[in-house]
């Protein structure tokens, strides 16, 4: 009870006014980060129609959809979107030392876990709506991948 009122009063006179333009500071590079993981699996389920476009090969194109199942445990592919998420290490310095947030490399850390797991979940959803081997019109497969790939990403 002793420690209730000052610490309200605290919270409301030197961090409320601040967290809406926190929020917005840091939701740029998280959002840059989810939007680069969004390209990412845009860029690789297209790559995938155009290589099943040029071989009409659906042997092919199980491997490749497999291989798009290990996007997410690929440092290589995934990189790019992690770097976006990097930038909160130079944004939450002043955070560091305005409110004493610690810990920032864990703030960094779970936001690529998400992201991560958003990837996971992405390539999930898609193996799951879209099978090559009940495909059993070659024609209609480029069309199929791309409704696939469009509802996971909706």
């Amino acid at each position: 009870a002793a420690v209730s009122e000052p610490a309200q009063k605290c919270c409301t006179e030197n961090i409320q006014p601040f967290l809406t333009s926190i929020l917005e500071e840091l939701m740029g590079p998280v959002s840059s980060g989810f939007t680069e993981v969004r390209s990412l699996f845009d860029k690789e389920v297209n790559e995938i129609i155009q290589d099943f476009q040029k071989t009409n090969d659906i042997t092919k194109l199980k491997e490749n959809v497999d291989q798009l199942m290990n996007l997410p445990f690929n440092s290589v592919k995934m990189e790019p979107c992690y770097l976006k998420v990097n930038l909160l290490q130079e944004l939450l310095q002043d955070l560091k030392s305005r409110f004493k947030v610690y810990h920032i490399d864990f703030v960094i850390q779970r936001t690529q876990n998400f992201m991560q797991e958003l990837m996971e979940n992405a390539v999930y959803t898609f193996e799951q709506l879209f099978s090559p081997s009940h495909q059993a019109d070659s024609a209609k497969v480029a069309t199929t991948i791309e409704k696939v790939k469009l509802r996971v990403l909706k």
